[in-house]
């Protein structure tokens, strides 16, 4: 490195600035590094409580759905099932954080007047137990935009982990070197400029004699 670079005023002039911007660069990827993963234990916290909200809504609504199939029959649920729709629309906008696209996964708001099935032949605990599913797919919904988000934060770290490992490893010591190289060779040519000048004045003092 030291033979591609000319030890001038200029070149050090230069490297310095190099210096600089690196470690800049280090200090805002360190910032944006250590946002990001308060982000994700905050996400980490966040998917545990929705997980045992899931455990409890699953088990709620599978609770309304063996009432339903007591009241009613295995089969007349079944029927009435057909009727549902597979799937409600997922609406998926995205957010930045330091950079980062974050997925938001929101189903769409639907007024539901009546359940989607025939009201004749069927129980309460049915649209109960509608109700208690449509509720925890949302929840899903939910889980599924945390762990996305998680993971998205978990790559963008390692990314800026890699890159502040090159700047602090490699960069920043190469042109620490660089810098601490050309300031000894401008300082040991102005030794030897001083050293050439002195014993020109004292040959022109001798001279004078």
């Amino acid at each position: 490195m030291e033979q591609n670079i000319p030890p001038t005023k200029g070149s050090l002039l230069a490297v310095k600035n190099t210096l600089d911007m690196a470690r800049l660069g280090y200090s805002l990827l360190d910032q944006k590094r250590n946002v990001l993963i308060h982000e994700i234990m905050e996400l980490s916290a966040k998917a545990h409580g929705i997980q045992a909200r899931m455990t409890e809504m699953l088990s709620n609504a599978r609770g309304a759905l063996r009432q339903a199939n007591a009241l009613m029959g295995e089969e007349a649920v079944r029927l009435a099932a057909l009727d549902v729709p597979e799937a409600d629309g997922v609406v998926i906008k995205e957010r930045g954080v330091m950079g980062v696209p974050l997925p938001e996964a929101n189903i769409e708001d639907e007024e539901i007047n009546a359940p989607p099935y025939g009201l004749s032949g069927t129980a309460t605990a049915l649209d109960e137990a509608a109700a208690r599913f449509r509720a925890l797919k949302s929840c899903i919904v939910e889980l599924a935009t945390v762990e996305n988000t998680a993971y998205r934060l978990a790559m963008a770290i390692k990314k800026a982990q890699k890159r502040a490992n090159a700047l602090n490893n490699i960069m920043i010591p190469n042109n620490e070197a660089m810098v601490k190289y050309i300031s000894e060779t401008l300082e040991e040519r102005d030794r030897d400029e001083f050293t050439r000048l002195k014993k020109s004045k004292e040959k022109v003092g001798a001279g004078d004699d």
